[in-house]
Parts: C-alpha cells; sequence; structure tokens
C-alpha cells in the first residue's frame, strides 16, 4: 500500500505537502533563534549552546539536535524527490509546449522549481558556510556562532547569496503553504481567502525575518 501511494501522482503531492509542512515549522523556530542575535553575543552563543543540550540529561549532547537534523534532511530528500519526479511526470505528459505565451499562473508558481533548485544549492553552501566552516570567511571559530554569522555578513558575496536564498523563500513558502492545504484538504471554496493571507503572511514574515540578520550586520547593529 505504501509503494502504490509513493507511485501516484497524489501520493507524492502528499509527501511534499507533509515534508514541506515539516520544514516550514523548523523554519519558523529557526528564524526566532536567529534574531537572538540582536540581543548581543553572550545571548545568541548561549542560545546555540542551548540547542546542543536540548533534553538533557535523558538525551545525551547533542542528540536531540541530532534528532531534527535527521528528520529535516529525510524531509528535504523526500520533498526534492518527489518534486523531481512529478516534474518528470509533467514534462512526459506534456511533450509539447502550450500555443499560448501569456502567462496564466502567478510568478510563484512558475518559480517553484528554480526556487527549490537554489533553496537546495543555499542549504549546502550554508551547512558548509556556518556548520562545518569549510567554506566560512574570516576564519571559523568553533563555539562562537555570533562571530561566524557576522564574518559572513560582512562579506558582499555572503549577504547576495543569503538575501537572493531568502526571497525564493518567501516565493516558495508563498505557493508551497497554499498547495499543501489544498492537497491534504484543507482547501475550500470558503477558506481560500484565508489560507492565500496566511500564506502571504507566512512568507513575508520568514523573508524579512531572516534578512534582518544580514541587514543587521550591514548596519553595523550587530557587529
Amino acid at each position: 500500500m505504501a509503494r502504490a501511494m509513493w507511485d501516484s501522482s497524489v501520493g507524492k503531492k502528499t509527501v511534499m505537502a507533509v515534508s514541506g509542512l515539516i520544514m516550514l515549522l523548523y523554519l519558523i523556530v529557526h528564524m526566532i533563534g536567529n534574531l537572538k542575535i540582536y540581543f548581543g553575543a553572550a545571548e545568541f552563543n548561549h542560545y546555540a549552546h542551548w540547542l546542543r543540550t536540548v533534553g538533557e540529561p535523558f538525551m545525551h549532547y547533542e542528540w536531540t539536535l541530532w534528532l531534527v537534523r535527521i528528520v529535516l534532511v529525510a524531509a528535504v530528500i523526500a520533498h526534492a524527490t518527489a518534486a523531481f519526479q512529478l516534474s518528470r511526470r509533467d514534462i512526459k505528459a506534456r511533450p509539447v509546449k502550450y500555443a499560448h505565451k501569456k502567462a496564466r499562473s502567478s510568478y510563484a508558481t512558475r518559480t517553484m522549481r528554480w526556487g527549490g533548485i537554489i533553496l537546495g544549492l543555499f542549504i549546502v553552501w550554508h551547512i558548509l558556510d556556518l556548520t562545518t566552516g569549510t567554506v566560512h570567511s574570516g576564519g571559523f571559530q568553533e563555539g562562537h556562532p555570533y562571530q561566524n554569522v557576522v564574518d559572513t555578513f560582512s562579506t558582499w558575496y555572503g549577504n547576495v547569496i543569503y538575501i537572493v536564498a531568502m526571497l525564493a523563500l518567501g516565493l516558495h513558502i508563498r505557493h508551497g503553504f497554499w498547495s499543501a492545504a489544498q492537497t491534504l484538504g484543507a482547501g475550500s471554496r470558503t477558506r481560500d481567502r484565508a489560507l492565500k493571507t496566511v500564506a502571504n503572511v507566512l512568507a513575508l514574515l520568514l523573508t524579512a525575518g531572516f534578512i534582518a540578520v544580514p541587514v543587521g550586520v550591514m548596519t553595523g547593529v550587530v557587529s
């Protein structure tokens, strides 16, 4: 039954919806945590340390953090795989382009695929920059996330990469949240307007919240 569900388009859309909502929940929490950088280095570094001790003494050091990472990786893989396979099906179903050239869908809808690719590449860069320090500028300092963030957003390319990715994220959430609601049966003629409003508000708040960090560094508020 699980295989039959996965092989169907409805099943793949359901996987995309559920995995997308899992990532959205994480993004909300992550954004709130990021904004702690405005309270200073001590507060932000303490928050980063707390993430590694959540659940102690029942959970060992970093176990909870790694559990969250595993769930997120599984959600990203499931989301990307389902999206890729659905895209392939769409192409096979319509190998010849439509005759009309006027776009009938929103900008966010038309850029969902490219937005997903941009976000996938950004996730890799973000991990290599602020988690492993592999591509970090200014000398990565283990246990000093505040300084590492300041270093990243003290470079023009760090700001460009991050801001472009967050704009893509906003468009992705704007369309993805509403699509997930439709897939999971939450949409209706009476609720569609409210769902679209929630999608717009979430996209705006998350985009603004994440971009507020590099803006804070660029303006000198965070230094």
